[in-house]
């Protein structure tokens, strides 16, 4: 991949940014989860600096893909420091670029017919009148969508820094050694999931596995999970997964309520907790249990702190694991503003799990390419 610092002269340069703005909303419009957001300020920074005129393009899919950012701009302004014009359809760029500078969001991207097609009329109409093409969308790498992979046959690409981050990032733990190497897998998704378990078993001294993902792998090995919930298609996931794998460690006791598992147990806490002491690298995506619940969350927080306790190299992510940690207030030990050499937290969700299991993620591709 290219990276941005390599284009020696932005000013007056017409920049198509890619950028992450997928965030959850509450029913009164309040965005509830920054972190994504935030961390896009030093690529746009950087290019505004320098006097790139830009276009960020996005999409935001918490309630539907009809979500607007209209109605966000004003929480934007003020996350990202800057003032941004907003661009409601594609054929408005032309006559921004024409005739304004500085920084402008094009609406919801997924508006758009096209963009999920990723047909080529559509990719060629959002290029014209830009002169490069960034992505600084991790998160959205795994999408063979327009504005992901279409636009880079169209336009010369580069990485922007948080692409850069998260692959340097997830590639050192994908190659650090096996010794010391502990992935923790939990929540549910069997189908994003337990590929990355299945690419690990034999990478990895631990898999430990909690959530819904757990009560897959034992109700398939023929255990009574009474009413738990389990994922649809599991068992054709599982079905070539060796289950009786020494690396894969399963809970052994639970917290249960209404005839179904919804938290680890006291011992499993124990167990997991030792073997992350020991780690010389961590991986986690998903939380142990219904955290979300008061009654529920003792699984979830004790891996949490000992996680951020761990003086292992340390990836984490997924949106239901960096809520946790934030509920806990172990947001500091993670360091959310700025990924340290020994932490990192991914903006990916599906795209992390999908380099983790070792899949070729079009957008990336696309970058190479």
């Amino acid at each position: 991949m290219r990276s941005l610092r390599e284009i020696t002269d932005l000013k007056d340069k017409k920049v198509l940014l890619r950028v992450d703005f997928d965030v959850p909303v509450s029913d009164e419009g309040q965005i509830e989860e920054t972190f994504r957001i935030k961390k896009q300020k030093e690529t746009i920074n950087y290019l505004v600096e320098r006097g790139a005129k830009v276009v960020m393009v996005a999409h935001i899919s918490d309630k539907s893909v009809d979500q607007s950012f209209s109605t966000l701009m004003p929480q934007l302004h003020i996350l990202l420091g800057c003032e941004i014009n907003f661009l409601k359809t594609v054929s408005d760029i032309g006559v921004y670029l024409e005739n304004y500078a500085g920084l402008a969001l094009l609406e919801n991207i997924r508006k758009n017919i096209g963009e999920k097609e990723n047909d080529s009329e559509f990719a060629l109409s959002l290029s014209k009148g830009f002169d490069v093409y960034v992505n600084n969308d991790f998160a959205v790498c795994h999408r063979n969508h327009a504005s992901v992979s279409g636009i880079n046959k169209l336009l010369p690409n580069y990485a922007g820094f948080v692409v850069e981050e998260e692959v340097a990032s997830l590639s050192r733990a994908v190659n650090s050694p096996k010794e010391g190497k502990i992935i923790i897998i939990g929540g549910a998704k069997a189908e994003n999931k337990i590929p990355v378990i299945k690419n690990f078993l034999d990478k990895a001294d631990r898999v430990l596995v909690g959530g819904v993902v757990a009560n897959d792998i034992l109700k398939e090995k023929g255990y009574d999970i009474g009413s738990s919930i389990v994922d649809e298609n599991s068992k054709e996931f599982l079905s070539d997964l060796d289950l009786n794998s020494p690396q894969l460690i399963i809970p052994k006791d639970f917290n249960i309520s209404e005839n179904k598992i919804l938290d680890i147990g006291r011992e499993t806490i124990k167990d997991f907790s030792e073997i992350i002491k020991n780690a010389k690298t961590i991986i986690w995506n998903g939380p142990m249990g219904l955290f979300e619940d008061k009654r529920f969350v003792e699984g979830t927080r004790a891996i949490a702190q000992a996680v951020a306790d761990s003086d292992a190299f340390k990836v984490v992510g997924g949106g239901d694991t960096i809520s946790a940690i934030g509920k806990f207030g172990l947001g500091g030990k993670f360091d959310f503003s700025a990924s340290s050499g020994q932490v990192f937290v991914s903006t990916g969700g599906g795209a992390m799990l999908a380099f983790l299991s070792g899949d070729k993620l079009p957008g990336l591709e696309a970058l190479e390419n």
